[in-house]
């Protein structure tokens, strides 16, 4: 075991895959000599080369094809997109080749594909690099989709993903980069993609979520246990395509008060498909109606630092939403 940071933890396990299989490679913009814009290949052009690190133009539809392409006919690509608003030029790409390659072909061909991309605000970054567009992908069956919070499942779901014969989505907050620290082991491990993960054992409110506003859930749960008693149990889906319904439904069954948190817009979200999850499999074990704190409905996030701050998920928002729940 090591204590590395998320981005850390998620170029270790590129190098691994790497080291491993000389099919792997990574494509983007700014990912060979530069290392990323945020660092996060760093040092591997060095270590792999520029035909396994290649630097691309600024053409997302281009770094998808050319990764669809490579993966059909046997190599493991991984694909990085910028910023993850950026995807959009690339979404016919993704979901109408990429996630349809294997069904279209009657399992003749598939397409282990990897697209990275960082998602969330808070970096006073405006309209073109602060989104959450998980929900755009988040209906088209044949993708998988995955949203880590913690360092151990940044690394262990990307070599999974990795070595998924299918297409995976693979989205990282950026805010987690830096502030998420973590005990990963060194050695070979992967996380399952579908399952989820329970962080805290409570008994009053159940909290779901992913990806960064985990960390103002676990915040919130600690002060309102101490200062109210309040006893909350938080999972973490981990992964959104496929959503693991099984440990959804234990979780609200534990308690029977539910909480819905995450960054991406409340409409059309994947909280909604939570909701009706719960709705169908657990009506009648509900104490109180499902609660959602989402990102606001507005077209995109402010680059004005009130605005970003008024938009953004905080430890207080999601404390005051237990509280209400927890006494409901």
């Amino acid at each position: 075991m090591a204590e590395m940071e998320y981005i850390d933890a998620i170029r270790l396990a590129m190098k691994e895959e790497m080291e491993k299989d000389e099919n792997v490679f990574v494509l983007g913009e700014d990912i060979g000599v530069k290392g990323g814009v945020f660092t996060t290949t760093k040092g591997l052009q060095d270590q792999f080369g520029e035909e396994r690190v290649i630097d691309t133009p600024l053409a997302e539809s281009a770094i998808a094809g050319v990764a669809i392409g490579a993966a059909m006919v046997g190599m493991k690509p991984i694909a990085e997109m910028q910023y993850s608003d950026f995807m959009l030029p690339a979404t016919n790409q993704i979901i109408s080749e990429a996630a349809k390659i294997r069904y279209r072909s009657n399992n003749d061909w598939s397409c282990p594909v990897v697209v990275r991309a960082p998602i969330g605000g808070g970096i006073f970054g405006g309209l073109y690099h602060s989104q959450c567009p998980e929900s755009i992908f988040f209906g088209t069956p044949g993708l998988k989709i995955v949203a880590p919070f913690t360092a151990y499942d940044a690394k262990g779901l990307l070599k999974a993903a990795i070595n998924d014969p299918d297409p995976v989505l693979f989205f990282e907050n950026k805010k987690c980069y830096r502030m998420i620290k973590g005990d990963v082991p060194l050695d070979d491990y992967t996380v399952p993609i579908g399952k989820a993960n329970v962080l805290r054992e409570g008994t009053d409110i159940t909290v779901i979520g992913y990806s960064m506003p985990l960390h103002f859930c676990l915040q919130a749960a600690e002060e309102l246990e101490k200062e109210e008693g309040i006893s909350a149990h938080i999972l973490d889906l981990r992964s959104l395509q496929p959503l693991d319904r099984d440990a959804i439904i234990e979780a609200v069954r534990k308690t029977g008060k539910v909480l819905i948190v995450h960054e991406d817009n409340k409409t059309g979200g994947v909280g909604a498909e939570v909701s009706a999850i719960i709705s169908e499999e657990c009506l009648f074990d509900l104490d109180a109606p499902i609660k959602r704190l989402c990102g606001p409905d507005v077209p995109a996030m402010p680059i004005s630092p009130p605005m970003e701050k008024f938009y953004m998920l905080s430890k207080d928002k999601v404390k005051q939403a237990m509280h209400e729940l927890a006494v409901y």
